[in-house]
């Protein structure tokens, strides 16, 4: 499974139990990737919190936005078990497994609205060439109707994709399809 040893879920005993719980009630079911954090629970806790943040809580950012940046970000990084669970998510909302396919190619492909469009060029560009982001990136956000909170979220997805996409990477976790599925969106 893991390149580490990963405590399961049946031989998790205190702090780790209950973090193991707390997931399960927040989202349906563990991931692999909530797994590879079993030696650390604090550091789990953590993670499961700034994902439900992010994903989950307040935002001008529709859930759909939030996993097509999802899509965007993991697909750049060559992150396929984020690009599968994501692309799943995003498909709940879009219905259309061709589309989202293609965005997994190249957000040119996905029809996306220009305003789509353009949150995930950011997202693409912030994830492979961060260094070349400049207030001009951020005035076509602002071209295109998204709030400088709105912009926030947009590069907190962006950034916390990028840490996830290499703990997965760097872990080894895998991806199978009964993992897959079974999430609550």
């Amino acid at each position: 499974m893991a390149w580490i040893r990963v405590i399961d879920e049946n031989n998790a005993m205190g702090e780790l139990k209950e973090t193991y719980e707390f997931v399960r009630k927040r989202r349906g079911k563990i991931s692999n990737v909530m797994r590879l954090h079993s030696l650390n629970p604090k550091a789990m806790q953590a993670h499961i919190e700034l994902y439900l943040t992010l994903m989950f809580g307040q935002s001008g950012l529709a859930r759909e936005d939030r996993e097509l940046i999802g899509v965007a970000v993991s697909s750049a990084n060559n992150c396929e078990y984020c690009v599968q669970h994501h692309a799943m998510a995003l498909n709940h909302y879009w219905k259309d497994n061709t589309r989202v396919r293609a965005l997994t190619q190249k957000c040119d492909s996905a029809g996306l609205p220009n305003r789509q469009y353009h949150m995930a060029l950011y997202a693409r560009k912030l994830t492979m060439t961060p260094g070349k982001i400049s207030k001009e990136d951020i005035d076509t956000l602002r071209k295109w109707g998204f709030s400088d909170n709105d912009i926030l979220d947009i590069n907190l997805i962006t950034a916390y994709f990028c840490f996830v996409n290499r703990i997965v990477m760097g872990l080894g976790a895998e991806f199978t399809p009964s993992e897959m599925s079974g999430y609550e969106y």
